[in-house]
């Protein structure tokens, strides 16, 4: 269920707002372009940002625009354990597939305390998919310590995020083949599912959807040569988007194509015009502008 290219969408705003007739016209797009998923309020979402009735309101409304058409990963990740737990069974009420989790940031658990938070999340009853990334959370779950995670029945799959295209193969041995291993970096994307992977949460495919679901489709096909292809045409596009913090850059290239403003919440600001001109080039290069 859970592979191919998956937006981590964006949250579009109006005035300072959740603009949710945006919201649900980009879920449209990103399902008739070919996405495989849909992930709502993660950070390239803004989740940072919103308060829990917008977050927990945009869950709501994606599942429900989605209508089951393509599986929606509901962003509910928290550094505090009883928050997690509010999001992911909120998630769960109003019929998401799965949640993602992302590691406690900033209080640093040790791997012990991974496990422990995980290990209670797994008993809300819904598929859980753990989100490491490092560099935002500044802690690392390792391949052993997953891999006692994946013995528990909701703990399903992993969003990637090291950048170490080693670990790949490491869960593997760690999780089992069955472990869902989904790359959380556009730029290694194609990459991480030769090591084994199955699909990306990825940033780009919010304003790349076609092209970003023909790519993962090439990989898992095999036909890798026509997924370098795709790479090619995308590479660029996946640089400008991180040049500045990749939801401002997803906003503006959203923007460019009509889809939804470019507002942002603070603390992110606005891009500079070098990057604006960078990822209108790169949509160029990638002929979807």
């Amino acid at each position: 269920m859970f592979q191919g290219s998956m937006p981590a969408l964006v949250t579009p705003f109006k005035n300072g707002a959740v603009d949710f007739d945006a919201l649900k016209q980009l879920v449209e797009w990103q399902i008739a372009e070919g996405s495989t998923g849909l992930v709502p309020v993660g950070t390239t979402g803004e989740s940072p940002t919103l308060t829990h009735d917008e977050h927990e309101r945009v869950i709501a409304a994606v599942v429900q625009t989605a209508a089951g058409r393509v599986p929606v990963i509901a962003g509910a990740g928290s550094n505090n354990t009883i928050e997690a737990i509010r999001f992911v069974e909120f998630a769960k009420s109003v019929g998401a597939n799965a949640a993602l989790v992302v590691t406690p940031y900033y209080n640093k658990p040790t791997q012990k305390g991974l496990i422990a938070h995980f290990a209670a999340l797994n008993e809300i009853g819904i598929p859980i998919i753990i989100y490491n990334i490092p560099p935002r959370s500044v802690v690392d779950m390792l391949p052993a310590t997953m891999g006692e995670l994946a013995k528990l029945p909701n703990i399903v799959g992993v969003k990637d995020a090291t950048g170490d295209l080693s670990r790949v193969p490491k869960q593997r041995m760690t999780c089992g083949v069955d472990f869902i291993q989904l790359s959380g970096e556009d730029a290694t994307a194609v990459g991480f599912n030769a090591q084994g992977g199955v699909g990306c949460i990825s940033v780009t495919a919010n304003v790349a959807p076609k092209l970003c679901a023909q790519m993962q489709a090439a990989t898992l096909a095999g036909d890798y040569k026509a997924a370098l292809a795709f790479q090619d045409k995308l590479m660029p596009l996946h640089e400008a988007i991180f040049a500045e913090p990749g939801v401002c850059g997803a906003k503006y290239g959203l923007s460019l194509l009509g889809r939804v403003g470019e507002e942002v919440r603070l603390p992110l600001t606005g891009l500079s015009e070098a990057t604006k001109d960078q990822i209108a080039a790169a949509m160029r290069h990638a002929g979807i502008l």
